[in-house]
């Protein structure tokens, strides 16, 4: 029996994605936030540790595979609930992960570790339009981490979203340079990985429509954003970003996308004069100085720098979540025509970030455009 040929009328009309987020600026309708509960001091791998800012080798050598205090927790969640309630009252839609015992230990036939958490979303998945890409992250205690995203990842694929993963890398010794020194201001750059295999996290990535702006850190080698690039094809363009910081993790305390023509970019890392040419027309506002944090217990457990100030989530063009401490961060956003929504997160550093880390935006009210010539 043969069977007539699709038609208007008889075709399934294609599933609308419940995933579409082109850039950082569009308004925002949907997202996850990360979790704390179960979380776990990252292991004192290398990789891990030339990332650990100097004043918290010690802290992190003696806890690392233990789970956090409750006095770290108790005053990070609290700050979690409150910034998720936030979101809400935006008439946002925030989905989570499930919770994880990241004490356990898991392994390859390569190496074994335990976990870490998954407060920070931002690094293990990247969104791309209607595709949500895993990525191939270079810490060991972070080699399952997508997976207690898994029902939500489902539940967007029954949707209509794609769904990725790039290339489960094996993580040998072959890619992590033996005996590494960080280099001193005034030395060649040089980073812990090699380019044995692909690994990247998607927050070395950020996105302006057809245009994505990357950086070469230690969790994110060349073979990494040449994959992305391959993957992407000739609809969209990687700029690699040049970061003076000797211990180059994530893009986001280094180069802010805030709105079309406007960039934040940190005065410490970045030479303004030494950005992709596709930015001269755009606006290169410098981020001022952070304001400094009291806490002494934040300053040795915090796996960040100080300019977690400019780790900032934008709700649509205008309106900007900051951090509430950082009191000339948002005075400078309402400087340059924006309208900052205070609120506090600082004690979420110890765990890997602040609003931008924390979170993975899955729909923003937009479509794909390019904002360069």
């Amino acid at each position: 029996m043969s069977v007539p040929p699709a038609t208007t009328e008889n075709a399934a009309e294609p599933p609308v994605s419940p995933v579409n987020s082109h850039n950082e600026w569009d308004p925002l309708e949907e997202i996850i936030v990360g979790r704390l509960d179960g979380a776990t001091i990252p292991s004192n791998h290398p990789v891990v540790a030339c990332n650990v800012p100097r004043w918290a080798t010690g802290f992190h050598g003696l806890a690392a595979g233990f789970k956090y205090p409750r006095m770290m927790i108790e005053p990070a969640q609290y700050e979690l609930d409150q910034f998720i309630g936030l979101l809400q009252s935006l008439g946002i839609t925030v989905r989570r992960p499930d919770a994880v015992d990241h004490k356990r230990r898991f392994g390859t036939p390569d190496w074994s570790s335990r976990g870490f958490s998954n407060t920070c979303p931002r690094d293990s998945m990247l969104v791309i339009g209607d595709e949500i890409i895993e990525t191939p992250m270079a810490w060991p205690c972070r080699y399952f981490e997508t997976l207690s995203y898994r029902a939500i990842l489902k539940d967007y694929f029954r949707r209509g979203a794609r769904w990725t993963a790039a290339p489960k890398p094996q993580l040998t010794d072959a890619l992590f340079t033996a005996d590494f020194r960080l280099p001193e201001v005034g030395e060649p750059m040089r980073y812990i990985l090699t380019e044995s295999e692909p690994v990247f996290d998607a927050a070395d990535f950020v996105r302006a429509g057809r245009d994505l702006f990357a950086l070469r850190s230690n969790v994110t080698n060349q073979l990494g954003i040449d994959w992305l690039r391959r993957h992407l094809g000739p609809g969209y363009r990687i700029h690699e970003i040049e970061s003076r910081c000797r211990t180059p993790m994530h893009i986001d305390t280094t180069f802010v996308l805030l709105s079309p023509g406007k960039v934040l970019v940190n005065p410490e890392y970045i030479d303004a004069d030494r950005l992709p040419d596709v930015l001269s027309s755009w606006d290169i506002l410098i981020a001022p100085e952070p304001n400094p944090i009291d806490k002494r217990m934040l300053k040795v457990t915090s796996m960040c720098g100080k300019w977690l100030s400019m780790n900032i989530l934008m709700i649509d063009e205008k309106r900007v979540i900051a951090e509430r401490h950082h009191t000339d961060m948002l005075r400078a956003l309402e400087r340059w025509g924006f309208e900052p929504i205070p609120c506090d997160l600082l004690h979420y550093a110890p765990f890997g970030g602040s609003f931008h880390c924390a979170t993975l935006d899955i729909r923003r009210r937009g479509t794909l455009e390019s904002y360069f010539s």
